[in-house]
């Protein structure tokens, strides 16, 4: 059965951030009043002089914002460009769907957030070189990467000898 939600219906709200220019402002997840499985969604609202999310790519999701009310600008791997009402902005996986919102106008940017589910999803941040593991909120430094085999040396170590000696080719 369709369910038809309107912005003005929501109150939002604020979602403080421990760095001030990060708070901003959320309606009930959407997704949680329907039986939604694989699609979150929604309302943002940004006051001016505040950024979206740090500048981020998800490597398992999509993501569309609808800007509903106001403008901000958008940063993404093309540069920067001005959003407005009625813009949509579709955000592909990995590194080339980057972005982060910055309300540089007068008044609220109110978007509507749609982004795609599927289990575990990775959230990149180029500038801070961080890696967040979704829905778990574990987040680490990218720069602790390390090559797949590393400290799997001896595996055999690891098994009951009579196994191993077995296939000891």
């Amino acid at each position: 059965m369709p369910t038809i939600f309107n912005a003005s219906q929501f109150e939002f709200k604020t979602i403080k951030a421990s760095i001030p220019e990060f708070t901003w402002k959320t309606s009930t997840r959407l997704a949680k009043l329907v039986e939604g499985e694989d699609f979150q969604f929604d309302f943002r609202c940004l006051e001016p002089g505040q950024f979206s999310f740090p500048y981020h790519f998800h490597r398992n999701a999509e993501e569309l914002f609808v800007i509903i009310s106001g403008k901000a600008m958008l940063r993404s791997p093309a540069g920067f460009a001005e959003v407005n009402k009625n813009d949509v902005i579709f955000y592909e996986k990995g590194p080339k769907g980057a972005h982060q919102l910055f309300n540089h106008s007068d008044s609220s940017c109110i978007y509507l957030d749609l982004r795609t589910t599927f289990g575990v999803d990775v959230c990149e941040y180029p500038d801070s070189k961080k890696i967040n593991i979704l829905p778990y909120q574990e987040i680490y430094e990218s720069s602790a990467k390390v090559d797949y085999y590393k400290d799997e040396e001896n595996v055999k170590a690891k098994w009951p000898e009579e196994i191993v000696k077995k296939c000891d080719y």
